[in-house]
């Protein structure tokens, strides 16, 4: 997601400060010029809930995540093991899941080797394991295109292995094809003249990212599924409602979502990708029925999501500007709204984790 848009349960409270020009994440300093390349080891009926509002001149391309306090996060203690929901003997392999990667390759790899999903040349080694990526490959890193070269690979050899590797759209593979497909193309923002070139490149793009992209990448980024519910957990990359927006059914939002890629109309890709951005819908007061909407509209009983780092959740990080900002210790998913969301979003961009996750937790 453009991570600096805000939404519905964040900023609420008197003790929540809001500063309209705080950087999110890292943006890379050159912005228009070229950088070196350093080429990778690895290639790669229910009601709907109240309408979420922004402020006055909202545009995705404000990054203006709140400060939060601590105590404005709604903490809630759960028994993993109690909570999971049982599973079936399908014959099939563990579940994982994992966060945004954006760009960090050498991480992903890493990550991935650690959970003993690939081998120590980078190759699939799981067997029948079943492995979804949240969303948000590129941007801010240095390798996106590395990573999706990765995943599309790890697709085939899980596949020739009885397993599978799968992944779902975020904001930020919208974002690059915005990009791409429309460059400096007024859109129309809902708060002046906005293009995707501008978002682009002020939400992390990579030019090296760019210079890179190749049509076979855009047709597999084009062809993401939006949402997917697998053993129970309902996965998305937004900690969002607005997939409700989209269809009542998975199969219904899965098919606006690519129905509206393949339209092409600049306008309406924008307000995709708008939507895609919003954050923060399941924490604090009412977050909890946010997330039963969704689980009542679409299946499952948890829902699983990247997009919100955790350290944002968490209230430990206001802004990476902040010289005294010391890096977020992220130790793993992180369980909230009555425990029945995760957060996957470890925040490798602030010098977070990289988080890969067996499903159910406590397994």
């Amino acid at each position: 997601m453009v991570e600096g848009s805000m939404t519905q349960g964040a900023g609420q409270g008197p003790e929540v400060e809001r500063t309209a020009t705080l950087r999110d994440f890292r943006v890379p300093a050159y912005v228009h010029e070229a950088g070196p390349y350093v080429h990778s080891a690895h290639p790669g009926e229910v009601a709907p809930p109240p309408e979420e509002t922004y402020p006055e001149g909202y545009t995705p391309t404000e990054r203006d995540l709140p400060v939060i306090n601590r105590g404005d996060t709604v903490q809630v203690t759960v028994d993993p093991e109690a909570a999971a929901a049982p599973q079936a003997d399908t014959g099939q392999g563990p579940l994982y899941v994992v966060g945004d990667v954006h760009g960090y390759l050498d991480e992903l790899v890493a990550a991935l080797q650690e959970k003993g999903l690939l081998d120590a040349a980078g190759n699939w080694c799981a067997g029948t394991a079943r492995l979804w990526f949240l969303g948000d490959f590129t941007d801010r890193g240095p390798d996106g295109i590395g990573v999706i070269d990765l995943v599309m690979r790890l697709s085939a050899e899980a596949a020739a292995a009885g397993g599978y590797c799968k992944a779902l759209m975020g904001n930020h593979e919208l974002l690059l094809l915005g990009a791409k497909r429309f460059g400096d193309t007024p859109v129309n923002s809902g708060a002046g003249t906005a293009t995707f070139q501008a978002a682009w490149l002020l939400n992390g793009g990579q030019k090296t990212d760019m210079d890179r992209l190749q049509d076979h990448h855009l047709q597999w980024m084009a062809r993401l599924d939006a949402v997917e519910e697998v053993d129970g957990h309902l996965l998305v990359h937004s900690d969002t409602t607005a997939y409700l927006d989209y269809g009542r059914s998975i199969e219904e939002v899965n098919d606006t979502v690519r129905e509206t890629l393949t339209r092409n109309d600049a306008d309406e890709v924008w307000d995709l990708f708008r939507k895609f951005t919003k954050r923060f819908s399941f924490r604090d007061e009412g977050g909890a029925d946010a997330v039963r909407t969704l689980l009542d509209t679409y299946g499952g009983t948890r829902i699983v999501h990247g997009h919100s780092p955790i350290p944002y959740l968490l209230g430990e990080v206001g802004s990476e500007d902040d010289e005294d900002n010391s890096d977020p210790v992220v130790e793993g998913p992180h369980v909230y709204a009555d425990g029945l969301a995760i957060a996957m979003d470890g925040g490798v961009t602030m010098a977070g984790k990289l988080l890969v996750q067996q499903l159910p937790l406590g397994t």
